[in-house]
């Protein structure tokens, strides 16, 4: 990492003019986040564009897209508005961390109190559950359950446990993840929520009340007058929703070469495992299905040499590269941001073939 750089990596952004998303490299510095276009693989140069911190506000978790809840939103002291999508809760919370912590660095007791509040709970007095369970039914504003898949089986009108803990904390009914967290187990405890699939159920066995409900995106809950289960076979089940069943390993942004114009694009790589795969999406879109993937089983992956560009990569793109080919011989050319995150995929790619 650069000198003065806090924090890099890709984020998706969206456009000031055009409400596109497009996927952009960040970097972090003490009062400045620029950001770059990806052009052929390198980070393209100069900046794409800068966002100045000073006088900063900074909202996390931001609920104003339903499709994109890992969204940070930053306020300039012109009250221009930028949102920045990671890809997954623990790298948004991450970045907007280290954010927060810049937008208030000449203030050295806020960025104290940043982290005794990071580690500290406390919870607020003369919390009215009603009030909480009659906004979370509210249909423009409330938690909107769907149907989720856990292991094979489809669950209708459930949310995840880490939504409803963004939604706690967007609602101001909560002021930090783990006072959230012990919120939602207390709605548990008086039959307002009820846990759905093995993840939840097994966690309520546990006798520390802040870790009965999960902060996580695979923990399934439903509102207790609600509760429906819908089992689905696994010899019923599409193809895709088989490769779609298992649980994530790892996920991330990394670039990808394209099978016919050899071009090189970011996507968002979900791993996971029984049965393994390895999916990626299109960040750019609203929709979260995957645009590819492919079985791990049987599959070899090696890292590139980072010295000259590789054989079969196309276009002036070296360092960082590995490649992954499946057991039908097809070739994929991924490329991570660092040498560490490189050896991290492959790593975890290999247990899994």
């Amino acid at each position: 990492m650069e000198d003065g750089v806090l924090k890099e990596g890709f984020l998706v952004k969206r456009g000031h003019i055009v409400h596109s998303w497009k996927a952009r490299w960040f970097i972090l510095r003490q009062n400045t986040l620029l950001y770059y276009k990806l052009e052929g693989g390198r980070r393209g140069t100069p900046p794409k564009g800068r966002i100045l911190l000073d006088g900063c506000t900074i909202t996390c978790p931001c609920l104003e897209y339903e499709n994109r809840p890992l969204l940070i939103k930053l306020k300039t002291q012109t009250s221009t508005e930028y949102f920045l999508e990671a890809c997954s809760r623990e790298e948004r919370d991450a970045w907007a961390f280290e954010i927060t912590g810049a937008i208030h660095a000449g203030q050295p007791g806020k960025v104290q109190q940043l982290h005794i509040l990071k580690n500290s709970f406390k919870l607020p007095p003369h919390i009215s559950l009603h009030l909480i369970v009659d906004k979370m039914h509210d249909s423009s504003s409330g938690i909107r359950p769907s149907p989720n898949m856990e292991q094979g089986s489809t669950y209708k009108k459930t949310f995840l446990g880490s939504s409803l803990v963004d939604w706690l904390i967007s609602n101001s009914f909560a002021a930090s993840r783990l006072e959230a967290v012990t919120l939602a187990s207390v709605l548990m405890e008086e039959n307002f929520l009820r846990p759905v699939g093995v993840r939840s159920m097994g966690a309520i066995r546990s006798g520390d009340l802040a870790e009965q409900f999960l902060d996580d995106s695979t923990a399934l809950y439903t509102f207790a007058e609600s509760y429906k289960k819908k089992k689905s076979p696994k010899e019923e089940m599409s193809l895709s929703t088989m490769e779609l069943s298992g649980a994530v390993v790892k996920q991330g942004y990394l670039a990808k070469q394209g099978h016919k114009r050899k071009n090189w694009k970011v996507r968002r790589f979900v791993l996971r495992k029984d049965p393994a795969f390895l999916h990626y999406y299109d960040p750019s879109k609203e929709e979260n299905r995957p645009v590819g993937g492919f079985s791990l089983r049987g599959s070899l992956v090696s890292a590139l040499e980072d010295n000259g560009v590789p054989t079969g990569v196309k276009g002036n793109v070296q360092g960082n590269l590995f490649k992954v080919i499946t057991k039908d011989d097809t070739h994929y050319y991924i490329q991570a941001s660092s040498k560490a995150e490189r050896a991290e995929w492959i790593e975890a790619i290999k247990k899994l073939t």
